[in-house]
């Protein structure tokens, strides 16, 4: 299935990104909700405390001492429990917040690890990891710092307009007018942020894939002096982040501003009104004194509210880009067909068995058992990376286990390709690809890639020991057999120089080692899972000539009775190949042995003496 290319400038959907947000939030009903609760609690208390100036004030101008130290008593206490109420649902906000972030890391992790190959390579690796990092950052910012904090505002704005209108409901017209005003610059302002910030993450995560290949290639970048051009290219990915980061941070730096600007306006018209209200006895001082401390403090949850905006449009913008990433399709497998441990019976028959015994079979829903023995074939196999560039022409071939096929030919003119079709890292667009008769859409995929051995061209090496990575090959592999097929590898004898042998760290890819070491260990990585269909892409590509040699004694016994695919450049590599393909522009001009080829003077021949460039 292909997987298309995230775009920040496509219109996002709110509401989508709202609802997966919240349905995060909701597997943890009770933290929310008790969340929500101490919110209230500490809202209300707030609002209440302020409303106990009215009876202290009105009980100092009557001089009721008595009445006045209970009144002032009782706002201790309210403002107390307001205290205690805010420091409770912060501790626990934070605790929610950290779950959904790990709910989110989790489900993002493995749903990009179910996407088909393509969508890796048509997205730049930096942008894949700006997913898991500065999005996932934004989401915990807003959750942590700013989520409470908008519930907040929310109930003492609605709080406060309520009790306005009890005290006094004339002048609270006015003190509604100027909500509004507010909430619509706030619409405003908010809606052109969004757009920005939507911006600012998409060029966020292509800054960062682009520092992230320009520090990988190092070497590359001083051999060919090409400081300065990696410096133009980085000053315009930095002028795209910092023009879609101003237009974020101002639309949202002016909202603050407005804001206050607006409630100073409504103070000064509500005290002067009031204070005439008060002097013509249409209300009491309390009430007034009460008033205008809500009427300040109306505009106090406002500027809270806009003050994380910032926060909450970087979180809806990282939040859209995962949520669109997670709902992309994963890899489609419609393969039903397993592979199993057997044992082969006196009569020949082949029984499925609980113990590994060296013996393979595929299993079909049916129940039916065949033998694994690593007989591939292609039948006029048509395939392309996109619909309307074809890149195989109808290619047919066949591998009988135990034979060794290599394929040669220029650069792009299909070797990789027909190597990435049987392990499915692609499916055919036309024709089938049949491994022991079974067409390999019908096998499951990981039944299917457990059943090969493949060494790539560009080696990668995890974080871990020298044998933690030749094990990647067979996670329950003994001592015994990762040095086995180190020796196979011809790695053995380098290892045990190193300072901790087999126990000596790999460091970023493999730093600390040769091109050459690394890939006489991605060559062991194969050998140790022991598969009957070796795929070699250019394996020897980094081995010196030397080394080379004295591998092909090991790579021989390695591909002792497997089905062998070879992908070189050296010809020299391919010689007692029992067939070889050459290809050019995506289909097999020649086959045969080498001697065969020799004798045709053909394009190969021209390979073989140099009269021809591969690439």
């Amino acid at each position: 299935m292909a997987a298309r290319t995230i775009s920040a400038k496509k219109p996002k959907n709110l509401g989508f990104t709202l609802h997966n947000l919240f349905a995060y939030m909701g597997r943890h009903k009770f933290l929310l909700l008790l969340v929500a609760v101490l919110v209230t609690v500490s809202s209300t208390a707030g609002l209440l405390g302020t409303y106990m100036i009215r009876p202290v004030v009105n009980n100092l101008v009557g001089g009721n001492v008595r009445t006045l130290l209970v009144g002032v008593l009782v706002a201790a206490g309210i403002f107390l429990l307001g205290v205690v109420t805010a420091y409770g649902y912060t501790q626990l906000m934070v605790r929610m917040a950290q779950k959904v972030l790990f709910d989110i890391r989790r489900d993002l992790f493995h749903h990009v690890q179910t996407l088909p190959l393509k969508f890796f390579d048509s997205n730049p690796h930096g942008d894949v990891m700006s997913y898991f990092t500065n999005d996932v950052d934004t989401v915990s910012d807003a959750l942590n710092n700013s989520f409470a904090m908008v519930i907040q505002s929310f109930i003492q704005i609605a709080g406060t307009l309520i009790i306005l209108y009890v005290l006094n409901w004339r002048l609270s017209l006015i003190v509604t007018l100027c909500y509004i005003v507010m909430f619509l610059y706030i619409r405003y302002s908010g809606r052109h942020s969004k757009k920005y910030y939507n911006r600012q993450q998409k060029s966020l995560g292509a800054l960062d894939g682009y520092i992230e290949e320009t520090v990988k290639g190092q070497k590359v970048v001083k051999v060919f002096n090409h400081e300065s051009e990696n410096l133009k290219t980085f000053r315009e990915k930095n002028e795209s982040l910092r023009k879609a980061g101003t237009g974020a941070q101002s639309y949202a730096a002016s909202m603050v501003p407005a804001v206050v600007s607006i409630s100073y306006v409504n103070y000064a018209i509500v005290a002067v009104l009031g204070g005439i209200m008060a002097m013509r006895g249409m209300t009491d001082v309390g009430s007034l004194a009460s008033y205008l401390v809500f009427v300040r403090q109306a505009a106090a949850p406002i500027n809270q509210f806009t003050q994380q905006s910032n926060f909450l449009l970087a979180a809806l913008a990282g939040a859209e880009r995962i949520f669109e990433v997670m709902r992309l399709p994963a890899e489609v497998d419609e393969g039903q067909i397993t592979l199993v441990n057997a044992s082969e019976q006196p009569d020949g028959t082949l029984r499925e068995s609980d113990r590994p015994t060296g013996v393979w079979a595929w299993h079909t829903p049916s129940g039916k058992l065949t033998k694994l023995c690593g007989d591939v074939r292609f039948d006029h196999v048509v395939f392309g990376y996109s619909a309307k560039h074809p890149v195989l022409h109808d290619i047919s071939l066949y591998a009988k286990p135990g034979q060794k096929i290599a394929f040669v030919g220029s650069t792009g003119a299909g070797k990789t390709t027909i190597t990435n079709l049987i392990n499915r890292f692609y499916d055919v667009q036309g024709g089938r690809v049949l491994y022991d008769g079974i067409d390999v859409r019908d096998i499951q995929k990981d039944a299917l890639r457990h059943s090969l051995g493949i060494v790539l061209q560009d080696t990668h090496l995890f974080t871990g020991t020298i044998a933690d990575n030749i094990r990647f090959g067979k996670p329950n592999a003994t001592k015994e057999e990762i040095e086995k097929a180190a020796r196979i590898a011809n790695a053995d004898s380098f290892i045990r120089r190193l300072p901790h042998g087999y126990d000596t760290m790999v460091t970023a890819d493999g730093a600390n080692l040769s091109q050459g070491q690394r890939q006489l260990l991605a060559i062991a990585r194969a050998a140790v899972s022991d598969p009957p269909v070796l795929i070699l892409d250019e394996a020897t590509s980094s081995i010196d000539t030397r080394t080379e040699r004295l591998i092909e004694k090991g790579m021989d016994q390695l591909m002792q009775g497997r089905t062998v695919f070879v992908i070189a450049h050296r010809l020299s590599t391919v010689r007692n190949a029992d067939a070889i393909m050459v290809l050019e522009h995506g289909e097999i001009v020649e086959r045969g042995t080498h001697d065969e080829l020799l004798r045709q003077k053909g394009m190969y021949y021209r390979l073989y003496h140099g009269m021809f460039e591969l690439t």
